[in-house]
């Protein structure tokens, strides 16, 4: 081992004093000898320097910590609806003034509110055809304070306010507040303003003469259906995908009632005629409750008067209570509208129904007459029935379109006028003989 050693030892001393006549090899270059090359000019040297995280845009596919998202987050903050403000809310296409309705159909509207009959010369002229949607419209409703104005909510993202009767355009404004499909739309009582709901899960107040959203009620779930109480305007109902029924206040923007129960979908509210009652339809065909598809509740107790209403395995897409009569009808999936006592035990009668229309799967709404005379639905078939609400008798059907007509809408001071829409986004206005 000395030996060894004393060998090596002496191999090592021969290498320094450079006594080896063997060629030594030279060291690997330094890694910190790269910047070396921005000697010559060293105020172009690039600097290194802490990086800003703030200010750092990420890099796809990079992992990203929590600090530096947090940082990122500070830096450019994201509001949390899409669109907070509705920055282009409407566009103006025509005008909302009756001053472009002509004179002679101005005086029907209002001779008809005086009670004064109109020629049938006049009431032809009172037909319309409102072509703007490029898809499905899913309702219409005629503003009740300005009787020429008629708005629709569509599949294609957008309510529509139309001036039926123009002399210009019909078309007056287009609403594109909503980021989805728009379900329903419902005049406000005060102001001109429209109330919408949708796909995006929220329900939508816009001051339709100023083109402006006045307040989002921002919901959990897709929102099928609002409704606005007939005891006091400032708060609405609304019903939605996870089976969530909740009473607002349009004001404060906050909910009132919350009326809890393991429900399915909800396909239509409706309140009774004094406001007191509300009536709920839900899809509860995945859970086989048949008896939960339509539910009577107490609005200020918040309780189910009765769960046990309609016990037969159809869906009803739409409720309408009679505006004087204490009953309500149920558009019904078994092709057929079915008639309730709105009284306790809410009954249903066996022995009359209205029956010659078919729905087959579609969301056909049905609606009364101002006078409670009349039934008119959409149906499957494209065309729209009118029925005796007493004798449950058909009375008259009209064929309006080639695909489903999925609302009918009785104008309100005009008996013999409805609005209607299509599945294919047509929307007509027709005068009933």
């Amino acid at each position: 081992m000395d030996l060894l050693s004393k060998a090596y030892a002496t191999a090592s001393d021969n290498e320094d004093d450079g006594g080896s006549e063997r060629p030594h090899p030279s060291p690997p270059p330094l890694k910190r000898g790269r910047p070396n090359t921005y000697v010559s000019n060293p105020i172009k040297m690039p600097i290194f320097s802490r990086l800003d995280l703030s200010a750092e845009a990420p890099l796809p596919g990079r992992y990203i910590s929590k600090r530096q998202r947090a940082a990122l987050a500070a830096a450019d903050p994201k509001p949390d609806d899409p669109n907070p403000n509705c920055l282009n809310p409407s566009q103006v296409v025509g005008s909302l003034s009756d001053s472009d309705v002509p004179h002679g159909i101005l005086a029907t509207l209002r001779h008809h509110m005086k009670g004064i009959a109109v020629s049938n010369q006049t009431t032809q002229s009172l037909s319309a055809a409102l072509r703007g949607h490029n898809k499905s419209v899913n309702a219409v409703q005629w503003s009740s304070t300005h009787a020429h104005l008629l708005a629709s909510a569509g599949m294609d993202h957008t309510v529509r306010i139309w001036n039926v009767w123009s002399i210009d355009k019909k078309q007056a404004r287009i609403l594109n507040c909503h980021q989805a499909a728009v379900k329903d739309v419902k005049w406000s009582q005060q102001g001109l303003s429209v109330l919408s709901c949708g796909y995006d899960c929220t329900s939508r107040s816009v001051d339709v003469e100023k083109g402006v959203e006045t307040r989002v009620f921002k919901d959990d779930q897709i929102v099928e259906v609002v409704k606005f109480s007939p005891a006091n305007y400032n708060l609405f109902l609304s019903g939605g995908s996870k089976g969530h029924l909740k009473l607002w206040d349009i004001r404060t923007g906050s909910v009132v009632h919350e009326y809890i129960r393991s429900l399915g979908p909800i396909l239509d509210v409706e309140f009774t005629v004094d406001g007191k009652q509300l009536i709920s339809s839900s899809d509860e065909s995945k859970s086989n409750l048949s008896e939960n598809s339509i539910i009577v509740w107490d609005v200020s107790r918040r309780v189910p008067l009765s769960n046990q209403v309609y016990t037969e395995a159809y869906t009803c897409p739409c409720i309408r209570s009679h505006p004087m009569e204490p009953y309500f009808i149920a558009q019904s999936n078994g092709n057929y509208i079915a008639i309730f006592s709105s009284k306790p035990p809410f009954k249903l009668d066996k022995y009359k129904r209205y029956e010659s229309h078919g729905v087959s799967g579609f969301p056909i709404k049905c609606n009364f007459s101002l006078d409670g005379k009349i039934v008119a639905t959409g149906s499957s078939d494209g065309c729209i029935y009118f029925y005796n609400s007493k004798t449950s008798q058909l009375l008259k059907k009209v064929k309006a379109y080639e695909q489903a007509c999925v609302d009918v809408v009785f104008h309100p001071t005009l008996p013999g006028v409805v609005a209607s829409c299509c599945w294919n986004g047509e929307v007509s206005v027709f005068h009933r003989d």
